[in-house]
C-alpha cells in the first residue's frame, strides 16, 4: 500500500494572481459583474426616476458592489491575497451576499420597469428600465455562478 504524504493529499490549487485572474473561473466573472453592474446604475440614472426608494436602492447595491468588486479585483491583480485560502471564503461570501442583494435590487428594478410601462414619460423612459432590469438579472446570475464555482474548484 503506498504512502501518501500530507503535500499531496492537501494540494489546493493556487489563488490567480495577476492576468491569471483573467483566464481562471471563478475569478473570471469579476469583470463581466463590474461591467454588467456599471450598465444597472448607468441606466437606471439616465431614467426619470419615478420610484425613489425603490430604484435608490438599486443604486446603492450596483454602485457599491461595483466598486467592491473593483477593489477585490485589483486585489488579486497585484497578489494581496499571497495564496491564503482566507481569501476564498472571503471571495465567496462576498459574492453570496451581493448575489442576493443583487437578486431584491433586479426585483424592485423589474417593479420599477412595469410601473414606467404605462407613465406618461414616454417609450424612452421603459425602455431604459427595461434594460437596467435585464442588466440587474444578468449581474445577480454572474454573482451566483461566482459564488457556487468557488466550491467546485
Amino acid at each position: 500500500m503506498a504512502s501518501v504524504g500530507p503535500s499531496a493529499a492537501s494540494t489546493q490549487p493556487a489563488l490567480p494572481s495577476g492576468p491569471a485572474v483573467f483566464k481562471t473561473i471563478p475569478y473570471a466573472f469579476i469583470l463581466p459583474e463590474i461591467l454588467c453592474g456599471t450598465w444597472v446604475w448607468i441606466l437606471v440614472a439616465a431614467t426619470s426616476v419615478s420610484l425613489p426608494l425603490l430604484q435608490g436602492w438599486v443604486m446603492y447595491v450596483s454602485l457599491t458592489s461595483c466598486l467592491i468588486s473593483l477593489l477585490l479585483l485589483l486585489s488579486y491583480l497585484l497578489g494581496f491575497h499571497r495564496n491564503s485560502e482566507n481569501w476564498k471564503v472571503l471571495d465567496s461570501l462576498y459574492h453570496g451576499a451581493t448575489a442576493i442583494l443583487y437578486m431584491s435590487a433586479a426585483v424592485l428594478q423589474a417593479n420599477a420597469t412595469i410601473n414606467s410601462e404605462f407613465s406618461t414619460n414616454g417609450p424612452l423612459n421603459y425602455q431604459l428600465n427595461s434594460a437596467a432590469s435585464f442588466f440587474a438579472f444578468l449581474t445577480t446570475f454572474l454573482y451566483i455562478l461566482h459564488a457556487f464555482s468557488i466550491y467546485y474548484q
